[in-house]
């Protein structure tokens, strides 16, 4: 037995549940289940019920057995004082609040058909476990969920951003510094981009900001990238003596060179080209997060972080190999990812922050703008039969994903829910 489905059945098919009678004797009616609580505190908030000839407005809390309330100390925790009823599959006790006050138990079935028709749900084997059916789920319902969940997404972002600002000193430009330099380095060299930020103080690269070479100097230095001590190629000298007067200014520690992948990706997109454009970012841009909060537009958010490279690097991907002439420009799909994975997420969270409503609908209406990502998950929804047309639905799918397929929490998924009270109506209608 599991408190989850005792919070579907009292949630969801509460209306089906007749002839009840609490631990008082007295008859009980369900007028209103309540809120659902997922933090701390009662299961339910605002429900009403009527006990007798009383109607009761206030708290529920669930469990399997009442003898839980006292294993969970709820007795001792004024939090649940509010308590109107308990609802238990096994009535094994009497239950008190802090007050010493007795709270009335109501006993309901538990639904042993229905946990078998989440058993099968879930135990499918396929890619998900709706898979054969979220693409003819009803688009209405199915949008209201994704614009949930894109929210839930923005709010899970917003804490992670808050923590990250609480570790360098609250300052809004280290963190987003630090994000979208993670985002440079895309999938799969997001977190050795993510260390040089972290062991390359913003303050540091700022002194130096209109030196471009010494920007480069101090970036690919610290990437581990200019270890080599036999060099032929005189840039690269260049760069490796400008990093060994930075280095020892600043008592600098370069990360290990091995974490860079270069194997399988398109020379544009190697490390060396990612961290020279990285370094044309921040010549070019004073107070990058100021910036992006005065962008008005997506073209103006797109023209901040679509920069070039220094001269060296239109005839190189690596040191000491020369290659034909090219400008390399940061792609429009890579500043989509920097804009997606770093932009967006801050300014809602600026916004949360300021309780600024006009920069968290400007978070949200960029990703409705911006075109969907290209990934595997957004592969799978789309053969799913999904249509998936900006980045607001695909990033409320990667959500939907990660925190609901994958773990396998259909109970609490709107299409999960659907499914289950669609398979359980008929064997549920004794209750």
């Amino acid at each position: 037995m599991t408190e989850d489905l005792l919070h579907f059945q009292w949630q969801y098919n509460h209306s089906k549940l007749s002839k009840l009678v609490c631990s008082t004797g007295e008859q009980v009616e369900i007028i209103d289940p309540g809120e659902h609580n997922f933090n701390s505190g009662p299961d339910f908030f605002n429900a009403k019920v009527k006990i007798a000839s009383t109607t009761w407005a206030g708290n529920i809390e669930i469990h399997v057995k009442s003898s839980d309330w006292e294993k969970h100390k709820h007795q001792r925790n004024s939090q649940y004082d509010s308590v109107i009823l308990h609802v238990v599959a096994q009535n094994d006790c009497l239950t008190h609040n802090s007050k010493g006050e007795i709270i009335p138990t109501l006993e309901i079935p538990y639904p042993n058909e229905l946990e078998w028709e989440l058993q099968r749900l879930v135990a499918s084997g396929k890619w998900i476990p709706c898979a054969d059916v979220i693409g003819q789920f009803p688009s209405i319902s199915l949008n209201l969920w994704l614009s949930a969940l894109s929210v839930e997404r923005m709010e899970e972002k917003t804490e992670e951003i808050l923590a990250e600002m609480q570790a360098n000193n609250f300052s809004w430009e280290d963190a987003f510094y630090h994000s979208v330099a993670r985002s440079f380095g895309l999938k799969i060299n997001a977190l050795p981009f993510e260390l040089v930020s972290k062991s390359t103080p913003l303050k540091y690269l700022s002194k130096i900001k209109n030196n471009l070479t010494q920007l480069e100097a101090m970036l690919l230095g610290q990437a581990g990238l200019l270890e080599n001590t036999s060099n032929s190629d005189n840039y690269f000298n260049v760069l490796k003596k400008e990093y060994g007067y930075l280095k020892q200014k600043h008592q600098l520690n370069p990360i290990p060179s091995h974490l860079w992948k270069f194997m399988r990706l398109r020379p544009v997109a190697f490390p060396t080209i990612r961290l020279a454009q990285f370094a044309k970012l921040i010549h070019q841009s004073s107070g990058l997060f100021s910036k992006a909060l005065e962008a008005k537009n997506l073209k103006e958010f797109e023209k901040l972080f679509t920069v070039t490279t220094s001269e060296y690097w239109e005839t190189h991907y690596t040191f000491d190999k020369e290659s034909k002439k090219s400008i390399k420009r940061l792609g429009s799909d890579t500043v989509s990812i920097i804009v997606i994975n770093s932009v967006v997420p801050f300014l809602f969270a600026y916004g949360k922050s300021r309780n600024n409503q006009t920069l968290t609908n400007k978070a949200i209406n960029l990703l409705e703008e911006l075109k969907s990502e290209k990934n595997s998950i957004v592969t799978g929804f789309t053969n799913s039969g999904l249509k998936i047309d900006s980045a607001f639905m695909s990033q409320s799918l990667v959500q939907l994903k990660t925190k609901y397929c994958d773990r396998r929490k259909c109970l609490f998924c709107h299409v999960g829910t659907k499914i289950l009270l669609k398979k359980s109506s008929d064997t549920q209608t004794h209750l």
